[in-house]
């Protein structure tokens, strides 16, 4: 076991360990830490904690310190200087006529680096940007390009749940959506109904994922014949998989008719093949699907 403190850099970003030595850390504290991208001010999640050894990346760096009132007002005054650079950074993208959209401003809270994270479509020769950006910063510069997902983590906003968005507010790593499960939670295939924010696959289809194939795995296909409790036969119609229930066309009477039972009043005959059974897709939205499920070429994390 291994004793560690958790930091955050941003507000749901990813967590990283640092050893505590012999402070007596608490979370919400603020630190001093050593990091990739040199020396950071950073937000303790958790504090003093015994973890498992393969969970840890060795060598752990340590905690410098716990910051200090002047750490504190050093940090605000970075976040202040962040406009200014951003509006110098505008004008330098002007000026070399580069097809960028600036999306953050970061500097390290040595301020021996400045961060610029933005988006464009397809790769960017941006040697001379930063060459121009140097001489008037005087210090390192890194742009990095991120994708669609990060550019609104980073800018936040209200999802179509009305609360605030799962990977801004609380979701420190992305997590793979695919149009299956979609699909399994018998959503629309209409991509403006599945798409969050940023354009891509909603993250809460992920969320939901585990309980929709739970629930599914207890109910009869759309086609199965089926012998109910009451002793009638009859073929699957559609099912209500959150209240577990199941619409079959039965005859009674040389009659047919629907009629709705509870998963359990019912015992499946014959299986029907679910691959036949797809949902139609129109040619436009089936291209706007795979765009949606396509991985952002040369687009970075913003938290590696």
């Amino acid at each position: 076991m291994t004793k560690v403190v958790g930091v955050r850099f941003r507000r749901a970003g990813k967590i990283y360990f640092f050893a505590p030595l012999n402070m007596n850390i608490k979370e919400k504290e603020h630190v001093i830490v050593e990091t990739a991208r040199g020396v950071e001010y950073g937000t303790v999640v958790f504090g003093n904690k015994l973890v498992d050894d393969e969970k840890v990346t060795q060598p752990l760096k340590p905690v410098i310190r716990i910051a200090t009132q002047k750490d504190d007002e050093q940090y605000q005054a970075n976040k202040a200087k962040q406009e200014g650079a951003a509006k110098i950074f505008l004008e330098k993208i002007k000026k070399h006529n580069l097809e960028m959209k600036l999306v953050d401003v970061e500097y390290t809270f040595d301020c021996k680096k400045v961060l610029f994270y933005f988006t464009a479509d397809g790769r960017i020769d941006f040697r001379e940007l930063v060459k121009d950006l140097a001489a008037v910063f005087r210090t390192r510069i890194e742009l990095r390009q991120i994708g669609v997902r990060d550019e609104t983590k980073i800018k936040g906003g209200l999802g179509i749940c009305g609360r605030p968005l799962c990977c801004s507010y609380y979701q420190s790593e992305f997590t793979p959506v695919t149009i299956k499960m979609a699909k399994d939670q018998n959503l629309s295939l209409n991509p403006t109904k599945i798409s969050g924010n940023c354009g891509r696959l909603m993250c809460c289809l992920a969320h939901e994922e585990e309980t929709y194939e739970y629930l599914n795995s207890k109910l009869p296909n759309a086609g199965d014949y089926v012998t109910t409790k009451d002793g009638l036969k009859g073929e699957v119609a559609s099912v209500n998989v959150l209240r577990q229930l199941v619409k079959v066309i039965v005859e009674v009477d040389e009659e047919k008719e629907l009629r709705e039972y509870p998963v359990s009043d019912i015992r499946v005959k014959k299986r029907f093949n679910k691959k036949n059974n797809n949902e139609a897709v129109s040619a436009e939205e089936e291209k706007e699907l795979e765009k949606l499920t396509r991985e952002e070429k040369g687009a970075t994390n913003i938290d590696d």
